[in-house]
């Protein structure tokens, strides 16, 4: 474990302590088991993203503050990725229109996450994947179709989805330009 690094379940029980807030009140406001509060608290679990939301809101922070007492990197507020350092990642071979540019990844104690540039071009094709990860896709150029299990969801420049990565999905570029979007992974 990293020296300058807080886990996100310390943080959690840091501010639920200074709140005077018990385990069941936190679980009770975010709409979860007290159970699972105490096993983010001591890192045998990591909360998905909309549970950390709930999370936080029932703690009565806000996000800025949540972080805030998270310790800094090499005594820096920030981390930077430089274009230089970023990479291509080759995926499946039969993927064929998809180019992944990974930007940046860092594991947080029990929470890792990454982020990457995915280019589709049009007529692009692959089959389904599965990840073990909850997935945030932030559309920044064009349009895309995201097939996730049965469900198709239409996406333009400026929208986003979140789901979990292990139900099987693939985005799909019918169109005419190629479709730019950010992906950042929290894996699990």
């Amino acid at each position: 474990m990293d020296d300058y690094l807080i886990g996100i379940g310390k943080r959690i029980k840091e501010i639920r302590r200074g709140n005077k807030k018990t385990i069941s009140d936190v679980a009770i406001q975010a709409g979860v088991t007290a159970g699972l509060i105490s096993r983010i608290e001591n890192g045998r679990t990591i909360p998905s993203l909309p549970v950390f939301l709930k999370i936080v809101g029932a703690l009565e922070t806000e996000m800025i503050d949540f972080f805030d007492g998270m310790p800094k990197v090499n005594g820096h507020n920030f981390l930077v990725s430089r274009k230089e350092e970023q990479t291509i990642i080759e995926k499946e071979d039969e993927a064929i229109g998809f180019t992944y540019n990974y930007i940046f990844g860092k594991q947080l104690n029990s929470v890792g996450f990454e982020g990457v540039l995915l280019e589709v071009q049009p007529n692009s094709e692959r089959e389904k994947v599965i990840t073990d990860a909850f997935e945030f896709k932030y559309i920044l150029t064009g349009e895309c179709a995201y097939v996730i299990g049965e469900q198709e969801v239409l996406l333009k420049e400026g929208d986003s989805i979140f789901f979990d990565g292990r139900i099987p999905h693939v985005p799909i570029n019918r169109g005419k330009v190629p479709s730019k979007m950010l992906v950042v992974y929290f894996f699990i």
